[in-house]
């Protein structure tokens, strides 16, 4: 899900290997990025639930990356002075206040090939007298570009469909499609993922296509720390941006830290900058990979094969 901030109110190479691609691998692949890219119901970000800049890779063939987002926004949205501390009450939009809540999404993503992977989503929150409750449920599959192709940065591509219930967004079914391009240069990692998010179904049906950019900038400290800033944002349609106090922006200065090759660990801190964007909240993810089951996807795998 992306998008990431509460929302309130052919090099030579690449070419000679597809000219050797039978017709039936072309017709698997082009169904394939169809299906998930055209035929997904279109939709728009839900909130802070997973807070992250993506990478190209993807999880290897065989692996099952399991991650936790870990969200607790410090200062968010708040209800009027005049409302009851004791009861359930929702802002003018239908939606639960922000402010100290905990989101909490496990991701569990597989990888079936050397360039496909899936990811499926479990939003989950708690808030001051609201409990525990189930958020919603997204799908995400993505391809990229295999590094046998030696392009000069990595690019992957995916596409995000989802579910939200009405107390947390307006905006219920959403469909996000982030391009991924990514560069290691030396100690320094750079990464953009410029978003487009789409309502299927609520108030955001006919704004169209929502520019959500989101980067990171991180250095290796050391051989197992990387310091680092991500930024997140959503600027409104993309004929027209909202004005700026609409937006959301929000600064994170983040650490990553390597605890081993099936590990990854994140931390930041994130601060919004404009009034639209939730204030103060502290963001982690945990995630470890582990060998569950090995695919045979046939043809699937045959094009990027050496």
């Amino acid at each position: 899900m992306a998008r990431n901030i509460r929302l309130d109110n052919l090099p030579v190479t690449a070419f000679s290997r597809f000219l050797r691609l039978s017709t039936g691998d072309l017709a698997v692949g082009a169904l394939l990025c169809i299906s998930v890219t055209f035929l997904a119901p279109p939709m728009r970000a839900q909130g802070n639930y997973e807070i992250q800049v993506y990478g190209s890779d993807t999880v290897a063939p065989g692996r099952t990356m399991v991650e936790v987002h870990s969200n607790f926004t410090i200062e968010g949205s708040t209800l009027s002075p005049s409302s009851s501390p004791t009861v359930v009450n929702t802002l003018k939009d239908g939606t639960l206040p922000t402010n100290h809540q905990l989101h909490e999404t496990v991701e569990i993503t597989q990888g079936w090939t050397s360039w496909f992977e899936t990811g499926f989503y479990i939003f989950t929150s708690a808030g001051p007298n609201q409990g525990y409750k189930w958020v919603g449920d997204h799908i995400r599959p993505r391809i990229r570009v295999p590094e046998s192709w030696k392009w000069p940065v990595g690019v992957s591509l995916s596409t995000e469909i989802g579910y939200q219930r009405p107390l947390f967004s307006p905006d219920t079914w959403t469909w996000e499609i982030r391009p991924i391009v990514d560069k290691q240069l030396g100690r320094w990692y750079l990464a953009f993922n410029p978003a487009l998010e789409r309502s299927w179904h609520g108030p955001s049906v006919g704004l169209g296509f929502a520019f959500s950019p989101n980067f990171k900038a991180s250095y290796g400290a050391t051989r197992k720390l990387q310091v680092g800033l991500e930024y997140y944002g959503q600027m409104g349609d993309i004929t027209g941006f909202d004005p700026l106090y609409l937006q959301q922006h929000q600064i994170v200065p983040a650490i990553d830290y390597d605890f081993g090759p099936n590990w990854e660990f994140n931390l930041g801190v994130g601060v919004g900058v404009t009034r639209s964007t939730d204030h103060l909240l502290i963001k982690a993810i945990l995630g470890r990979r582990f060998r569950f089951l090995t695919p045979k996807m046939g043809a699937l795998s045959r094009p990027f094969l050496h």
